[in-house]
């Protein structure tokens, strides 16, 4: 995972800037909009900043909305992976004062990035005015699993060290390249290609930021003091997932659709003012494109107690 090319200069993001936060570590950020709570985006594993930002593009609309990327992804500065969730959760705090973002901050945390949002918000509760998570990944999720999802995690996390050995082949690339292309099709033109390239470039990171998902951050997330008494809605995605299905089977997929929704029903139950929204048409890769209807509803009922209206 590097921010370099090949000759050692560094890699501009075609939006936003780099931030220097002490030590030599730069992180990537992009914020459009004005006015407060500011929204910040935390990315799932295996997408980075960009990946969010026709999302981040209609938050503007109602509040400054943050992009960024984490370390060891994006533009962001090279870093070992994977890492816990309180050096996740220190360096976003980091960056945010660095790029002079003043909270409290409506965090929206998309599935890994949904367990980090949480960990700040327990970890730092006076900096967070309200919770949106995407599809978040619960620390209870293997071990209340079904035991054949238990046995392909186990399965998974070995491929995914062995990968480490293995380089993409020529056509494997070309593939890529097509996949993300058609992908990105909806995005601004000058961000298209530069965000193509770097999903290219760091395709590891997804493999190595999950490798301690299960163990050392579920255990950080479940020692972590509760969550506190503030507006937090969560969106489970229950539909169609090209991705997900072929990864576990359509029976074994429909399985943990049903655990996800018994655990999200009780992360909402964290706080007194929490809910659950299912939604049935939406997949957990791109819920944010699919239905951005449902993310900007729930940020507007988010923001309006902050604003002093009626959610």
């Amino acid at each position: 995972m590097r921010t370099a090319g090949a000759a050692g200069a560094v890699v501009h993001p075609p939006l936003g800037k780099l931030y220097d936060i002490g030590d030599g570590r730069t992180l990537m950020l992009h914020r459009s909009g004005a006015g407060g709570p500011p929204a910040v985006f935390l990315a799932g594993a295996g997408a980075m900043s960009l990946d969010y930002l026709n999302a981040h593009d209609r938050v503007a609309g109602l509040t400054t909305s943050v992009l960024y990327d984490r370390a060891g992804n994006g533009w962001s500065h090279e870093a070992d992976l994977p890492r816990t969730a309180a050096q996740v959760t220190d360096e976003l705090r980091e960056l945010l004062a660095a790029a002079d973002v003043p909270g409290p901050y409506l965090l929206i945390g998309h599935s890994l990035g949904g367990a980090y949002a949480r960990h700040y918000a327990r970890r730092f509760p006076d900096e967070v005015a309200a919770l949106l998570l995407l599809d978040p990944f619960h620390e209870d999720m293997a071990v209340r699993a079904p035991a054949p999802l238990r046995e392909k995690l186990d399965e998974m996390l070995r491929a995914m060290a062995a990968q480490e050995e293995i380089e993409p082949t020529a056509a494997q690339l070309d593939a890529a390249r097509a996949q993300l292309a058609t992908r990105f099709a909806a995005w601004p033109e000058p961000v298209r290609e530069p965000l193509a390239a770097r999903h290219l470039a760091t395709w590891r990171a997804a493999g190595r930021e999950n490798l301690n998902l299960y163990d050392a951050v579920a255990a950080e997330l479940r020692a972590a003091p509760p969550t506190p008494d503030i507006p937090l809605i969560v969106l489970t995605a229950l539909g169609p997932d090209a991705m997900q299905e072929q990864t576990w089977g359509a029976g074994l997929f429909r399985e943990i659709n049903e655990a996800k929704r018994l655990l999200h029903a009780e992360l909402a139950a964290e706080s007194p003012r929490g809910e659950q929204r299912v939604l049935d048409d939406a997949g957990h890769g791109w819920l944010h494109e699919e239905r951005p209807d449902a993310v900007l509803a729930a940020v507007e009922d988010l923001l309006a107690p902050s604003r002093g209206s009626v959610a």
